[in-house]
Parts: C-alpha cells; structure tokens; sequence
C-alpha cells in the first residue's frame, strides 16, 4: 500500500469513526487513538519521502550546474574553451559597446614549432607542453574581467576589456617570459633551445557595429605577422573593423 492509500484509509476510518457517533455510538477511544497513531506514522513517513525528494533535486540541480560549467572548458587544460570565449566576447562586446570610448584587447598566441616538438617528443610530451602553456599564459591574466581560453590544438586567446595597447603588450611580454622561465626544451625550434610562443595583439575602441570575431580577426593578422617576422616575438595591430 503506498503512502497515497494510507492516508486516503486513515482518512475513511475516521469519516466511519466521525458517522457512528453521529447516528448515537459511544465514543470509541481506543479506536480514535489507533487512527491518531496511524495518521501520525504516515507523517513520519512523509516527511521522510519529502527530505529524500528536495535532496535528490537539489542533487540534480548540483550536477546540472556541474554539467554547465564543464561545457565551457576544455579538458586537456582545465581552462576556458572556444565555446566559452565566443560566448563571452560576444557579451563583453555588447557590454562595452554601449559605453563611450571602451577599450578592448585580445590576444592569439600559438606555441612555435608546436608538430616538430609533437612529432620528436611525442603526444603525451606535446598533451602537457599545451598544458604548462596554458597555466604559464593564465598565471599572466589575473584581473577579474580578463580570461584565457584555449582557442583550438596549440593557440589561445586572451581577452582583455578595458586594457589599451600598453596594457596590452606589457601582458603579452609576461607570457612571453613567464612561458620561457618554464624552460622547457625544444630541440626541433628554430627560434630557440626552449618552447616558446608568438602573440599577435589587437587592440581598438568597441562600437556596436563589430562582432567579437572582428577582433579574433584582427589579432590572428597579427599573430601571422609575428610568424613572419621570425616568431617568439608579439605583434600589436590596431583595430580597424572596417577593413577585416
């Protein structure tokens, strides 16, 4: 019998009860405490049902919770993902659109050299050379509105609202040597005995009319520059939506 056709029973009992002393029967004690006791037993066990009931859903909201965030970062790392970044740039974007003369920077770094190190050291060797990268470039964006995610294999992004060109390439040179203090060999590199990166920087005033991947655009330019120019280097472009 489950807990519905107890209490619907207890109920009956006690309309039977309630009738017989209507139509003249004496009052039954015994029998009033026996519906009592049973109605009180059926609320324990209510009580019991509800607490397992509201801790399986505040459980199933948790894992929700859980499952979200992990949509938003990347495994191998533990950073933000692509999904995250565009999301959030997007936002950031809308945000500082609406203000007078915002600024905002974003940076693309890719490890140098990053297959001639995979191939001569191996995937696991290259898993954590992206993994000590990623720490060294999120250890060098602290502020609360900046993030770093990993844009796809061996690039990231930095996004940086409200930083100007300076501010700008004063983070990029602390990749830059919080990446080299790792000290991490690469005997393939052309550019030198460690893992290094090249960064391509852009940095402009945010309207309403671009999109947050202008901006992805426009540093990728950059970073191809800084490819160009012999990577291990950061390449500073201003923003200019309407040319991409």
């Amino acid at each position: 019998m489950d807990l519905f056709d107890k209490e619907q029973k207890i109920f009956d009992d006690a309309t039977a009860c309630l009738e017989e002393i209507k139509l003249g029967a004496a009052y039954d004690f015994h029998k009033h405490e026996k519906i009592v006791k049973e109605y009180g037993k059926l609320l324990k066990q209510l009580r019991r049902v509800t607490k397992l009931s509201d801790k399986t859903t505040v459980n199933l909201n948790i894992n929700k919770m859980d499952l979200q965030d992990k949509v938003y970062y990347d495994v191998l790392t533990g950073i933000y993902n692509r999904r995250f970044m565009e999301e959030r740039l997007e936002h950031i974007k809308s945000s500082l659109g609406r203000s007078h003369n915002s600024m905002l920077s974003v940076l693309m770094m890719d490890i140098d050299f990053f297959k001639k190190y995979n191939d001569y050291y191996g995937h696991d060797a290259g898993d954590e050379c992206i993994k000590a990268v990623a720490k060294a470039i999120a250890s060098c964006v602290t502020r609360a509105d900046d993030f770093v995610a990993r844009y796809g294999g061996e690039e990231f992004i930095a996004v940086l609202p409200n930083t100007d060109k300076n501010g700008a390439c004063e983070v990029a040179e602390k990749i830059s040597e919080s990446i080299k203090a790792l000290n991490m060999p690469h005997d393939n590199s052309e550019v030198a005995s460690y893992v290094t990166v090249s960064t391509g920087i852009t940095t402009g005033i945010v309207t309403l009319k671009h999109n947050g991947s202008d901006f992805i655009k426009r540093a990728d330019k950059a970073l191809y520059k800084s490819k160009n120019l012999g990577r291990n280097r950061y390449t500073h472009f201003e923003f200019e939506g309407e040319k991409i």
